[in-house]
């Protein structure tokens, strides 16, 4: 790639953006989605509110306090997908080089739209421009040569802006910009940066690589001090059959108990489960990744005999594969800051084949006499749920009120399968 080809386009604080967008009378006024002044969790701010400090992941009352005169909306969560994909189709309209990575960003590459639609700059105004008259949405482009460059610039041009990166550019506009910017450096790895001195791109890029890897661990420090040069090989991937379906859940800092253990899980797993059905899929191997206190996360994966979509039995494998993270680590009392559950190795499975009576009757056998059994009383509650609401039913104790304040309908948002 010898040119800036690749554009990162992000909706400008999507659903803070849309609920301003159905209520003008929300308009240029600080607001938040979800919570309240009494609690709660802010699930997103809009710029206004940003302005105060208010920040997505904040406690409700915190927020208020922040910005007194913060409006509080619970959120119209119908609606944020079909405007998203909208947007896309218009992304779509310029390359079929889209690859969408989140419900309100994606990456295109346009080296071979050129022609069609003008230089990437002018096809990113155009983007721009049919997003906001179209949908009505603010968007923000950043166009670079390399992904990791088109993300940063897109960042750059928040709100409502776009920011274009030439070759010949890179260094300048790189160098000032504070490490925070880069994909993957979070507080941990920025603090840790900070205390070594370095705080910009510039100055992570002029460290030997040995050392940022002494800093942050091999891998991550090898990536970091490659993505700090711009060094950035990956090409836009179009559209795709997912390969793996995951969802997670941050849990602050618990002790791992059994309750916890199981509720978490439990809820995933449906989650998981659900969508894999939804779209005629099963998946043949679990992972669990399991984050400790200091951002240390432990990943453990099974592969089953044959490709599951029950939920039931995927809570089970996920519990036997996170008590064994937790047990491994040492003393009593092991405290856990995120759970996650994810699906690999998926297939077509619109129907279940049914195998001989075998023993034992293995439930992780998808065609055993339980195994079936389970899927039966799956596509049962996948009914109900379609014609009576995904709260009509369910297992416990995913069905039960959960202390995540967090609505699922804005976790699924959220979550994307790969």
């Amino acid at each position: 790639m010898s040119g800036a080809t690749i554009l990162h386009a992000d909706l400008d604080a999507f659903y803070a953006s849309v609920e301003q967008l159905l209520d003008p009378t929300l308009r240029g006024r600080p607001i938040a989605v979800g919570g309240s002044a009494q609690g709660g969790v802010v699930l997103a701010a809009s710029y206004e509110a940003k302005a105060y400090g208010v920040a997505g992941g904040m406690q409700g009352w915190r927020a208020a306090r922040l910005c007194p005169a913060l409006r509080f909306v619970p959120g119209r969560f119908r609606e944020y997908q079909p405007l998203a994909d909208r947007v896309m189709e218009i992304l779509g309209d310029v390359t079929p080089a889209v690859e969408r990575i989140s419900i309100d960003e994606a990456f295109l590459d346009v080296s071979g739209s050129t022609h069609l639609f003008g230089p990437p700059a002018q096809i990113a105004a155009l983007l721009r421009r049919r997003v906001r008259a179209e949908v009505g949405l603010p968007i923000s482009v950043g166009v670079a040569r390399t992904k990791h460059l088109a993300k940063i610039a897109s960042q750059v041009a928040k709100p409502d802006g776009l920011v274009v990166v030439e070759p010949e550019r890179e260094r300048a506009f790189l160098d000032p910009l504070p490490v925070g910017l880069m994909w993957g450096v979070g507080p941990v790895a920025r603090e840790r940066l900070a205390e070594r001195g370095i705080t910009t791109i510039g100055e992570l890029a002029r460290t030997p690589s040995d050392a940022v890897e002494r800093i942050l661990g091999h891998a991550t420090g090898a990536r970091m001090s490659a993505l700090a040069h711009n060094d950035d090989p990956r090409r836009v991937a179009g559209v795709g059959r997912a390969r793996s379906v995951g969802a997670q859940s941050a849990l602050g800092r618990q002790v791992a108990t059994p309750a916890l253990v199981r509720e978490v899980l439990s809820h995933l797993a449906d989650r998981v489960a659900g969508r894999l059905r939804a779209k005629g899929r099963a998946g043949r191997t679990v992972t669990v990744r399991v984050r400790f206190p200091g951002m240390r996360s432990v990943t453990r994966s099974l592969t089953l005999p044959g490709p599951v979509a029950t939920t039931l039995t995927l809570t089970e494998v996920a519990e036997q594969l996170a008590w064994q993270a937790i047990r491994d680590q040492p003393g009593r009392d092991v405290e856990i800051t995120l759970l996650a559950v994810s699906v690999t190795g998926i297939v077509e499975q619109e129907a279940l084949q049914l195998e001989l009576a075998l023993h034992p009757d293995d439930p992780r056998r998808p065609g055993s006499e339980h195994g079936a059994a389970r899927w039966a009383v799956d596509r049962s509650v996948d009914a109900v749920r379609a014609r009576f609401g995904a709260h009509a039913v369910g297992y416990l104790p995913a069905a039960m009120p959960r202390l995540h304040t967090v609505p699922d309908e804005f976790r699924e948002l959220a979550e994307k399968d790969r």
